[in-house]
């Protein structure tokens, strides 16, 4: 190992983190079984899924906490009173149709437009 790379050295702090998680997380498992708080057939399973969620292997975890981060910045984005990408693009909708129909009236011109003589 080169004490002068430090991404080889984080990623090997790294994996030290993660077998050590893992190591503490079983012997809490096992301790729990022997009090007869887990059952032990759920043991291993419960170690698995906690490995998989530490290691990002929980797509449906994921898919819940985006939807939940979603909803929060909705809900800031009202907070402070500002408007949407989707509300914006209908309030732009909404103004073409309008120009476009003022536009097709006989005689009107749009207010702040100057026809200049050819």
């Amino acid at each position: 190992m080169d004490p002068n790379n430090p991404l080889q050295q984080l990623l090997l702090r790294g994996l030290g983190t993660t077998s050590l998680v893992s190591e503490r997380l079983r012997s809490v498992t096992q301790a729990w079984v022997r009090s007869g708080k887990l059952d032990p057939s759920q043991a291993p399973a419960l170690v698995d899924d906690v490995l998989k969620a530490l290691r990002g292997e929980t797509p449906e975890l994921e898919q819940q906490a985006e939807r939940q981060l979603e909803r929060n910045k909705d809900q800031l984005l009202q907070d402070l009173g500002l408007a949407r990408q989707r509300e914006l693009d209908e309030l732009r909708g909404r103004l073409d149709r309008l120009e476009r129909s003022l536009r097709q009236r006989p005689g009107n011109e749009m207010p702040g437009e100057i026809e200049i003589p050819d």
